[in-house]
């Protein structure tokens, strides 16, 4: 099923060019909360803790000149279903939620979105075990009308797609995250939030004194500046930072683990003369040997389809060219132990994906064997992603939520996401109530 806006693709785009041109907002003197980070997390959870403090004052800070525009404007597009996730775990139970909210607030908001669903696909007889074993995955977790479809099944949903069985999952779907998200924060500003945006947050202290001329004492003892100089007083911070969200937990006196070490994500397009060839998600069945999903078909909302992506160290957290380079970025990574560690168990896994990134024709010969009629001349490079993948000091992807505070003056006042990984778009009005819960059990709002 397709949800469009009611008046047409003309009235999202205005929406999203007019709340750019509102977020600048003059910088008050005391707030209540500061969330520092102004992605989907961030957005989605500002939004949530407004609506149930309404007396409460909030400011949102964003160090870049509009917001979502890392991960949460360079992603699949996917709405997940819950398909893969441990049953009973946390991120199971906040992706079928988010999914739920996610269409909801859509069809609330009129937001454009597809129900394109998803495929996963079993190429060969061994991996039609491990589908059986999704299907009961997704079984347990709640996810809504699975089934297990044959060779026919797969060509009548995809008549270009080969494969003995695939786990069919119409749920699934497709929106523009990042629109999704400026509409969080414009929620957020009509329920009197302040949105800042180019403000850089690299110092969260407290202070001794009294903002000039407040008559409220040290009632905001928390001062957050930006590289500019630029000071917010606040009772208490909250901070979902992305790709920076560990740097942001060091600058409070917080643990630097767990580390973010930036992946990037190479994707191929279709040509639009073939986009026919993918009506929704094409997945592959995920190998367990190989800590990333693998190559797949993503129709995206304008009617394109990307194919990929890889997974490469990029040499910069936001670095989404294959030339982008950080030396500070660059020299975090290679001396993290965790990332050393990581590269030694997965060395022929990451050197077939780099030569996969360097050379397309490999990358499109794996995914010929979902649409045979695919070749080299069919596809062009397209964009990139870069996410943000936390790692423990033993080589382990952090596949959970992290949550890190602290002692003393400025810790008991600041609450950090370090980790909230992947499908954390489909997740976010779920995860917001999860991190709103937090943040009003730690500061007792």
């Amino acid at each position: 099923s397709v949800r469009a806006a009611p008046s047409g693709k003309g009235r999202a785009a205005a929406c999203v060019t007019d709340y750019r041109l509102a977020v600048q907002a003059a910088l008050e003197d005391t707030y209540d909360v500061a969330v520092v980070g102004g992605g989907i997390v961030g957005l989605a959870t500002v939004r949530e803790l407004i609506l149930r403090h309404p007396s409460l004052s909030f400011v949102l800070l964003e160090k870049e000149k509009e917001l979502a525009v890392h991960q949460s404007g360079h992603n699949s597009g996917v709405i997940h279903s819950g398909i893969y996730y441990t049953p009973g775990s946390l991120k199971a139970r906040l992706c079928v939620r988010g999914a739920t909210l996610a269409y909801e607030y859509c069809e609330k908001k009129g937001l454009p979105y597809k129900k394109c669903g998803k495929l996963i696909v079993a190429l060969e007889h061994e991996e039609i075990p491990r589908l059986q074993a999704l299907y009961e995955r997704g079984m347990k977790n709640n996810v809504r009308d699975l089934s297990i479809i044959d060779a026919k099944g797969i060509r009548e949903r995809e008549p270009f797609c080969r494969g003995l069985m695939a786990l069919d999952s119409p749920y699934t779907g497709i929106v523009d995250w990042r629109m999704v998200a400026l509409r969080y924060g414009q929620d957020f500003e009509e329920a009197g939030g302040t949105v800042v945006t180019d403000a850089e947050v690299d110092d969260i202290t407290t202070v001794t004194e009294s903002p000039a001329g407040s008559a409220d004492g040290m009632k905001y003892p928390i001062a957050v500046r930006d590289k500019k100089g630029n000071e917010v007083r606040c009772r208490y911070v909250l901070t979902c930072g992305g790709l920076y969200s560990d740097r942001l937990s060091q600058i409070s006196g917080c643990s630097p683990e767990p580390r973010i070490v930036p992946f990037r994500g190479d994707y191929l397009v279709l040509k639009p003369e073939k986009h026919f060839w993918a009506r929704g998600n094409i997945y592959p069945v995920p190998d367990p040997r190989f800590p990333f999903l693998g190559v797949h078909f993503t129709p995206r909302m304008d009617g394109s389809v990307w194919l990929g992506p890889n997974a490469v160290l990029a040499f910069k957290r936001e670095g989404y060219k294959v030339y982008d380079f950080n030396v500070r970025d660059f020299a975090d990574a290679l001396s993290f132990r965790g990332l050393q560690k990581l590269v030694m168990k997965n060395v022929t896994y990451g050197i077939g994906e780099m030569y996969r990134g360097i050379f397309i024709g490999a990358q499109v010969k794996i995914l010929q064997k979902y649409i045979p009629e695919l070749s080299l001349s069919d596809v062009l490079r397209g964009p990139a992603g870069v996410r943000a993948q936390a790692l423990d000091r033993d080589g382990n992807l952090v596949d959970d939520f992290v949550f890190d505070g602290g002692v003393g003056d400025v810790g008991s006042r600041v609450l950090h996401v370090r980790n909230a990984p992947s499908p954390a778009a489909t997740s976010s009005l779920a995860i917001a109530e999860m991190v709103a819960d937090e943040v009003e059990s730690r500061f007792a709002l």
